[in-house]
């Protein structure tokens, strides 16, 4: 739509807007959602345009007018994981799919070539590691390498180490995702080999007691970082309606949110894995008896299951059954006519 006819349009509806201001709040919220709604429009196509700072001077009057004076229930950093980045992850459950299912094809591709080739694993692993491995297996320690260091100096490194695979999976959407796809195959391929290596030698369920401890989110935050990435490079690609700087800026921000949103769970994992990882361990060694149950180990993996299934899945599609949604401006709003 030309400038011209966009203005002529809506100009006797903003003139009304500004000269003749309403005291019933329905009014004054549908009055508000029309303007966010012409000013996203005006940003996206005359973003230099007189027009569109007259809008937003109109928005932001009615803005100011609702939000002076009301006091905020929540604060913004409890509404931010409440409501804005579940909603913000519902935009993207399909790009999140793709990103799940790609990873699994890549782990299984990993599991399917250690079965067929015995020299996968040490390719994929290294030689070091695997011949650590098996001596511990010969002396009865399967797990022993997670009993090795200190484990706030392991915390610090794992914790740094996580999320710099993280940032380096959301970088990737630049490269339109082809870094992003890489950073997905070497971790894929590594886990399945790993996971792969203790099953041939007959320890499959104990590593997943030990290992998927901290795993579970580990692995779960290094998927949902890559689904960062591609979020970024969807940006790029796939432009919509938006001119594609535009776009890359809108999805550039949404992707940085999902990639902070990561940091709690990869220190959490982090802190699984220098502190109960190490005490699960003990408890498949021959020579130590100290270490925690089985139940407590299922607890846990259970737990961080369910955590990033309801988080990241079913309560982003609640939210928006309830008819959440986020506004332009991000501010968190709700359709009155639903009452699912």
């Amino acid at each position: 739509m030309r400038e011209a006819l966009f203005i002529k349009k809506n100009a006797d509806k903003w003139n009304k807007y500004q000269h003749e201001p309403t005291d019933n709040p329905d009014e004054t919220a549908e009055r508000f959602i029309n303007l966010i709604d012409d000013l996203s429009y005006a940003k996206t196509f005359y973003p230099k345009s007189k027009a569109t700072r007259w809008v937003n001077g109109i928005a932001a009057g009615i803005y100011q007018g609702i939000y002076k004076n009301k006091k905020e229930k929540y604060s913004r950093i409890f509404q931010f994981w409440k409501f804005e980045l579940p909603l913000l992850f519902k935009k993207y459950h399909r790009i999140f799919l793709f990103t799940t299912c790609t990873f699994i094809l890549f782990t299984a591709i990993g599991v399917f070539s250690s079965m067929h080739n015995e020299d996968f694993i040490r390719g994929v692993l290294g030689d070091g590691y695997v011949n650590m491995t098996e001596e511990n297996i010969a002396k009865g320690d399967p797990f022993g390498v997670y009993k090795d260091g200190n484990p706030f100096s392991m915390f610090i490194w794992i914790g740094f180490n996580n999320i710099s695979v993280a940032f380096k999976a959301f970088v990737g959407g630049f490269t339109l995702g082809l870094f992003t796809l890489m950073i997905m195959w070497g971790n894929g391929i590594m886990l399945g080999a790993f996971q792969y290596m203790f099953f041939a030698k007959g320890l499959g369920i104990q590593s997943v007691l030990v290992i998927w401890i901290h795993g579970t989110l580990e692995i779960s935050a290094i998927v949902i970082s890559a689904t960062a990435g591609f979020v970024l490079a969807a940006g790029i690609l796939f432009p919509g309606t938006y001119s594609r700087s535009v776009s890359f800026k809108r999805n550039a921000k949404d992707a940085a949110k999902i990639l902070i949103s990561l940091v709690p769970v990869f220190i959490v994992a982090a802190f699984f894995e220098s502190y109960v990882t190490h005490l699960m361990s003990q408890s498949f060694s021959k020579n130590n008896s100290a270490g925690l149950p089985v139940w407590a180990s299922i607890s846990i993996l259970v737990s961080s299951l369910l955590f990033i299934i309801w988080y990241f899945v079913i309560l982003p599609i609640r939210l928006h059954k309830k008819g959440y949604y986020i506004q332009p401006d991000g501010i968190i709003n709700r359709l009155k006519n639903n009452n699912a």
